[in-house]
């Protein structure tokens, strides 16, 4: 019975042991598979004080700055991204252009994104853009989109007029000017000048 009874707990042993050994065999191959991911997502190009002119139809439209820009156009082995993309992790200007060449906003954000098969720049975090009217707009998000010429956003979006007036909104649209805009729902606090109201 003394013998049995170490067989079966050397037997038992050898079990847990196995169990154990799998286990982490299993952790670590999630552990390499991780890795491996993360190497493949490691941009393949890194590039310092990005000065980026954007054309149409041979006509300057943008012209873009970033201290660092990071390529995912390609993997590590080679192979082409299939959504191919550009980072720039420490903040980007971007200055836009009317056929006459006359600036007509700014905007800058600590963080973009663009999005190159879908030709779209997403601005994040501390998005600051101003019209040639002093307007400005203050946002976590700005998204410009090339193709329909337009700067939207589905995040709140404060906006400071000239004669003071406060607006704060959602589901913002603009022209790449930012000087013919609307919201969705809104609220708003005007400045009203004194003269402008009528006497009895």
């Amino acid at each position: 019975m003394g013998r049995a009874k170490l067989l079966t707990g050397l037997i038992l042993a050898v079990i847990i042991a196995t169990s154990l050994s799998l286990t982490g065999c299993e952790n670590d191959l999630k552990d390499l598979q991780k890795i491996s991911a993360a190497e493949v997502n490691k941009p393949v190009q890194r590039f310092t004080d990005i000065d980026v002119i954007y054309s149409d139809s041979a006509k300057v439209k943008a012209h873009m700055t970033a201290p660092l820009m990071l390529d995912y156009s390609t993997t590590k082995d080679g192979k082409q991204n299939t959504k191919p993309y550009t980072e720039m992790p420490r903040g980007v200007k971007v200055i836009f252009y009317n056929d006459s060449l006359q600036q007509t906003c700014t905007i800058t954000s600590d963080y973009a994104i663009r999005r190159v098969n879908e030709k779209v720049i997403e601005m994040r975090k501390n998005v600051v853009g101003t019209n040639v009217k002093g307007e400005t707009f203050n946002s976590e998000e700005l998204i410009w989109d090339e193709n329909t010429k337009q700067i939207r956003s589905d995040k709140p979006v404060h906006v400071q007029m000239t004669d003071g007036s406060l607006l704060d909104g959602m589901n913002f649209t603009s022209d790449e000017a930012l000087n013919h805009w609307r919201f969705g729902p809104s609220t708003a606090i005007l400045h009203v000048n004194s003269q402008d109201v009528p006497t009895k």
